[in-house]
C-alpha cells in the first residue's frame, strides 16, 4: 500500500484506515493470496505470542512478500522460518552472543567506529550524503567485527543484500546471489574451524561444526541472515531516524538529554520493517472476534500497531520524552529479534554522538525530495544529503 506524498515517516493511510475501521480483515496479495491482516496494537502483540500462530513458510497458506521472498524462504530455512522446537535449539545457540552485557562490553568499539566516520565527514567536503558516508559504514563495520567477515569484503555482501531486500522481480537472480553469499560463508567457516578467533562464527565452528552438530552450510546460513539483517535493518534506521530528527528539530535537545528514550520513540515512530510479521495459524483461533482457521495466513502490521492510540497517546507525534519501550518494532514473543540489544546499542552511540559533534546539522536537500524506498523489506531513505 502506497504512503501518502509528503508524509514520508506515516504508515500508508489505507492500513491507518483499516486499524480504525476495520482492524482484522481480509487483504489480497500478488499471488491470489488472501491472508488475514491484524492492524492493532494488542491484536498484533496477540499474534506474535500465541504458539498456535507459526512461522513455517512452506505452508501452503503462507503469505510470501513476493517471488523472490517465497523462493528464498521455502528452500533456505533461517531462525525466521522455524517454529518450536527447531528454533527454540537455533536461538539458545544466538541468544548469549547477544545479551546486554555483552552488547554494552562492545559499546567503547562501536564509539570508536562512528567518531572515526564522523571524522571523516568533518573534514571532507559538504554537502555529503549521510547514507554512504556514516549509516551504512557503522552497522557493516559493527557486524563483520561481530561475525568474523572481513570488511574489505562488504561491497560483495553490500550486493547481495540489496538484492535480497529489494522487491527483486527475478526470483532466479535473487537466489543465485543468495547462494554465492552462502558458499562465501561456507568457506569461511571452514577456515574459521581451523584457526579460529574471537568471533561469531568461529565460536559457531568450534562449538557447533567441530562436534557434528551442525554442518558449514548450516552455520553459514545463520550467518546470512545476521549479516544481511544485522547491517540493512540499523543503516535503514540510522538514515531514516536522521531525517525524522531533521523533520522535527525541536526534538534534538530531548535526543541529547536521552538518548535511550529516543531509540524507542523512533523505533515505534518508524516500524521500518515494511513487510511486516507474516505468519501462517496452525490451529483454528479467534483475533479481534474473527475466527481464523488453520491454514490461513496472517500478517500482523507492526507499524500500525505501533500508531494505535489504545496504547500511545497521540501516536502520530514524535516525542522522545514518551515511554516506548513497549513498541513492537523487534517483534513480541518468542521470535523477538535476537539482535535488539546490539541494534539498541548501537543507535544509542549515533544518535547520541551525531547530533552532540554536529549541532549544527541540517538536511541539504528538502524532505519531498528525498528518495524512499517503497519497494523494499525495510523501509528507509536511499539517500540523505546533509550539511552544517
Amino acid at each position: 500500500m502506497a504512503r501518502a506524498a509528503g508524509c514520508p515517516f506515516d504508515p500508508p493511510p489505507e492500513l491507518s484506515r483499516l486499524a480504525e475501521k476495520d482492524p482484522v480483515s481480509r487483504v489480497r496479495l500478488w499471488d491470489g493470496g488472501t491472508p488475514w491482516l491484524i492492524t492493532r496494537y494488542e491484536d498484533v502483540r496477540t499474534v506474535l505470542a500465541d504458539p498456535r500462530i507459526g512461522v513455517d513458510a512452506t505452508q501452503p497458506g503462507f503469505p510470501h512478500t513476493n517471488a523472490v521472498s517465497k523462493a528464498r524462504d521455502t528452500t533456505m530455512k533461517t531462525l525466521m522460518q522455524m517454529d518450536a522446537p527447531e528454533h527454540t535449539g537455533q536461538r539458545r545457540l544466538l541468544t548469549p552472543e547477544f545479551t546486554i552485557e555483552k552488547m554494552e562490553a562492545l559499546r567503547p568499539r562501536v564509539q570508536r567506529i562512528v567518531d572515526d566516520l564522523l571524522d571523516a565527514m568533518l573534514d571532507g567536503p559538504k554537502p555529503v550524503d549521510l547514507v554512504t558516508a556514516f549509516a551504512l559504514p557503522v552497522p557493516s563495520l559493527v557486524i563483520c567485527e561481530l561475525l568474523g567477515v572481513p570488511y574489505a569484503d562488504r561491497g560483495f555482501f553490500q550486493g547481495v543484500a540489496r538484492t535480497l531486500v529489494m522487491d527483486e522481480p527475478d526470483p532466479e537472480r535473487a537466489m543465485a546471489a543468495s547462494e554465492e553469499l552462502n558458499a562465501y560463508l561456507e568457506e569461511l567457516v571452514i577456515a574459521k574451524n581451523a584457526e579460529p578467533g574471537e568471533d561469531l562464527l568461529s565460536t559457531l565452528a568450534v562449538g557447533q561444526l567441530r562436534t557434528g552438530a551442525m554442518t558449514p552450510r548450516e552455520i553459514a546460513t545463520m550467518g546470512q541472515l545476521l549479516l544481511v539483517a544485522g547491517h540493512d535493518t540499523t543503516a535503514g534506521m540510522i538514515a531514516l531516524g536522521t531525517a525524522a530528527l531533521l523533520a522535527n528539530p525541536d526534538q534534538l535537545d530531548q535526543v541529547r538529554a536521552d538518548t535511550p528514550g529516543a531509540v524507542e520513540e523512533l523505533l515505534r515512530y518508524l516500524s521500518i520493517t515494511h513487510t511486516e510479521a507474516r505468519r501462517v495459524a496452525r490451529e483454528d483461533l479467534e483475533i479481534g472476534g474473527r475466527l481464523i482457521r488453520a491454514g490461513d495466513g496472517i500478517i500482523a502490521v507492526k507499524s500500525t500497531a505501533n500508531r494505535d492510540p489504545a496504547a500511545f497517546p497521540d501516536p502520530d507525534a514524535v516525542d522522545i520524552r514518551r515511554k516506548a519501550r513497549h513498541h513492537v518494532a523487534f517483534g513480541h514473543g518468542r521470535h523477538l529479534c535476537v539482535g535488539a540489544p546490539l541494534a539498541r546499542m548501537e543507535l544509542q552511540v549515533v544518535y547520541g554522538t551525531l547530533f552532540r559533534r554536529i549541532p549544527a546539522l541540517k538536511p541539504a536537500t528538502p524532505l519531498e525530495e528525498l528518495p524512499f524506498d517503497e519497494n523494499a523489506v525495510f523501509y528507509t531513505v536511499r539517500e540523505l544529503p546533509v550539511t552544517w
